[in-house]
Formats: C-alpha cells, structure tokens, sequence
C-alpha cells in the first residue's frame, strides 16, 4: 500500500512538472502586443471568444468587441492589426491546449494500443472547462473552433502566414498524433493523413451531428470519438 502511494505521489509530481514546463505559447507574428501581457490583452481574449459564439465571426467585429469591454477600438488594434489575426491567435491558443493534453495524458501510457485510443480520444472529444485559465471559456472557445477554424486559413494570405508560423501550434498537434499512429503501426504509410483526417473530420462530425443530422450516424451515444476510434483501427490493423 505504502509502495502504491509512493508511485501515486511520483507520478503526481511528474504531471505538475509537466504541466509548469508547458506553456501556451502563441507565435508573435499573429499579434501586436501579446494579450497574456495585460489585463486588457486577457480581457479582449476572454470577451472575443463570448462576442464571437454570439454573433458569430461574420458579425464580428472590433467596434463591438470595444463597447462590450468598455474600451476604445483604437485599444484592441494595439494587440491585433485585424479580426482575421484575432481568430488565428484563438485556434492558435486552442490547438496549443489540446497539444498540453495530449503530451500529459498519454505521457504514462507505454501500451500502444491504449495510447492510440486515448490520442483519439482527445482529438475528438466534447470539450470540458478548463479551470487552469480563467479568462479562457475553453466549451465556448471549441465551439468556436468547430465553426470557424476552417475561416483561419482558407484564405489568400494562407501561405506567407504559414511561414510565419501562425499554424505551428495546429501543426504541431497532427505531429504529435501522427507520432502515436506510427508507434501503434510502424508499417503504416499514411500516419499524417489519418492524423490530420481524424482531426480535422471530428471537427466536422462535431458540426454536422447539431446542424445536419440528417447525414451523420454520430450522436450522444455514438460519438465522433466512436466513429474515429472505429474508424482509425480498422484502417491500421488492415495494415498489420
């Protein structure tokens, strides 16, 4: 018993330690002056992400944002040069949190197989607050991903932003997943497919199970992280 509470304490330790070493880190490029620096940068943060599930992206702007925080507009342009480089810094922050995710809790999973299936789950799961960061409405800021994270890069600009670095945190996520894949089947030729599929498909499956449900077998009882975890096997142990 004294032994298990040992382990149980370490690796207690080891997550805090993790945890404290991995910060959310946003590419400079994306902002002017960075939000996390000042209470007004935090509270744009935190009011962007409400305005935006209001509104929605389209109706979003500035001008708004500015009469729900008390500030003037000229304020916000301070930390961002447009709405566009806003939304990329909230898919950015976000694709950073899931990446925290998936390094702590498959960190102590050397079983490759519940690896796979914890990864999978943590790409396409309904999202729970976070308490970590309080200026940060983590259900709110996933629904916004799900709607509009496709509206941060299919745009013109797309390219010269990427070498900016503006997609690193999204990037490294597939990365990481891809990483888990291939540890899981090391014959298989196509890790960052299926891991930029899965990723990118749940978000969609997540969009079409509230609005279009007449064309997705997901559901409450059938997730997406069901249908991807389904999905995600069989195509690999075919590959076995």
């Amino acid at each position: 018993m004294i032994v298990l509470l040992l382990y149980l304490r370490n690796i207690i330790l080891i997550m805090k330690n993790l945890l404290s070493n991995f910060k959310i880190e946003i590419p400079q490029g994306i902002y002017l002056k960075d939000p996390e620096s000042s209470a007004l940068g935090k509270k744009i943060i935190e009011n962007s992400i409400l305005l935006i599930e209001e509104v929605g992206f389209e109706n979003f702007n500035f001008k708004k944002l500015g009469k729900l925080i008390n500030s003037n507009e000229s304020s916000i342009y301070r930390y961002f040069e447009s709405k566009h480089k806003l939304l990329v810094y909230l898919t950015s922050w976000y694709w950073s949190w899931i990446e925290c995710q998936l390094v702590i809790e498959t960190y102590s999973i050397s079983n490759n197989d519940e690896k796979l299936k914890k990864a999978i789950e943590i790409v396409t799961r309904t999202t729970k607050k976070d308490t970590n960061y309080s200026h940060i409405n983590e259900v709110i800021l996933n629904q916004i991903v799900i709607n509009e994270n496709s509206k941060s890069y299919l745009t013109k600009n797309v390219d010269a932003e990427n070498k900016e670095g503006c997609f690193i945190s999204y990037k490294r996520v597939v990365q990481r997943f891809s990483e888990i894949i291939l540890a899981y089947n090391t014959t298989y030729d196509f890790n960052l497919s299926l891991a930029s599929t899965i990723i990118e498909g749940a978000l969609h499956q997540h969009f079409i199970k509230t609005h279009f449900k007449s064309i997705t077998n997901c559901n409450s009882n059938n997730t997406p992280t069901v249908f991807f975890t389904d999905l995600a096997f069989k195509a690999l142990l075919n590959e076995k």
